[in-house]
């Protein structure tokens, strides 16, 4: 009643998800990455249905995300994949946080810490296999394989690695990195292996290792690019109609006028925009939404509150005032917006506003 746009979450669907995703890597287990709120679905609610459809590991990205986490998930595995901030050791460990390091200074800080506190969470180590981010690389491996007194005192959980091509399943890159990735844990002391994301899951087994990191495929997106998404619909985006005007031939619309009638034409005016995550550029990419199961484009700029499209081929009593327009849902998927606006669907996710409100189904429709 209180906002003219409305997303849903289907959290039937992401528990769904998961389990699909769980029994393509079984027997490896299967983590869920929650950072970014929960790619934009909603930390608090998501991690409980995805706690609930049995996932036990959790990673995110930064420890205040994990302390968020923590606070709804309290016997949860959490995993901080940006690694160990100066300092905060002590607050790590006060929340049960597993730091991922990925650089030497990290190892050593956390080496002393363990080594006064025994009790220590553990930790996970990222080696570097050719995304040149976070992560040791090749000569970091050796050394710190040579400096056994360096990780005698930390409780090693996992090493990692992340794939940088695995959307694409032809990349040689991806067997290029299964091997490296393979030869320099070999170097470190034994622990569990992992290395897959959302697309190293459909790559195969030989990717699997001991546990599996989906994200995007989580939440419904495209994980592997040229091939039908085997995923269930997570994320609807919906905005009603707030006002049709009849606008002559010739006359403009929107900012700077950037698009000219060239007909007469009923233009619907629907309360949602770039605020809230719907890209400006988009107005200007032969974009369409859905009213009804008709097709409506959009026509002029997306400005920050407001986006205007064309209903003049769509029956009156369809399209009207309080009318629910579908932006993402059953016709136009987050990753078919996401190609309009020339970006990918982890994008559009993860920049999905806080005006919108949020409605929570456990269901699948």
């Amino acid at each position: 009643m209180q906002s003219g746009a409305r997303l849903t979450i289907d959290l039937g669907a992401l528990a769904a998800n998961y389990a699909d995703l769980a029994a393509r890597a079984a027997p490896a287990q299967c983590a869920a990455v929650v950072k970014a709120n929960a790619y934009g679905t909603g930390l608090e609610r998501a991690a409980p249905a995805l706690a609930g459809a049995g996932c036990k590991t959790f990673f995110v990205a930064t420890p205040d995300e994990a302390v968020r986490l923590r606070s709804v998930l309290p016997s949860a595995v959490i995993h901080v994949l940006d690694g160990l901030l100066p300092g905060a050791a002590a607050d790590y460990a006060a929340h049960d946080l597993r730091p991922v390091l990925g650089n030497p200074a990290e190892i050593e800080e956390w080496s002393r810490f363990c080594a006064i506190r025994p009790g220590a969470p553990q930790a996970a180590i990222h080696i570097d296999t050719g995304m040149n981010r976070l992560g040791l690389d090749e000569r970091q491996v050796k050394q710190l394989a040579a400096q056994t007194d360096l990780l005698a005192p930390v409780k090693l959980a996992l090493v990692i690695s992340h794939l940088a091509c695995a959307d694409d399943p032809a990349d040689h890159k991806n067997a290029d990195q299964l091997a490296d990735f393979t030869r320099l844990r070999a170097a470190l002391p034994e622990a569990p292996a992992s290395l897959a994301n959302s697309a190293g899951i459909f790559l195969g087994p030989a990717y699997h290792f001991d546990l599996v990191r989906p994200g995007i495929a989580l939440y419904g997106g495209e994980a592997v690019n040229g091939v039908k998404n085997p995923m269930r619909p997570v994320v609807t985006i919906e905005a009603q109609i707030a006002q049709i005007r009849e606008v002559k031939a010739g006359e403009t619309i929107g900012y700077g006028a950037a698009y000219r009638c060239k007909a007469p034409s009923r233009i619907a005016t629907l309360p949602i925009g770039y605020a809230d995550g719907i890209f400006r550029c988009l107005g200007e990419a032969a974009t369409h939404v859905c009213v009804g199961g008709h097709p409506a484009p959009f026509v002029g700029r997306v400005s920050m509150d407001l986006i205007t499209i064309d209903v003049t081929a769509i029956p009156e009593h369809i399209a009207h005032r309080g009318a629910w327009v579908e932006l993402v849902g059953k016709h136009n998927s987050v990753d078919d917006l996401a190609r309009h606006a020339g970006t990918i669907g982890y994008e559009i996710l993860t920049s999905l506003g806080n005006r919108t409100a949020r409605v929570y189904v456990s269901e699948t429709a």
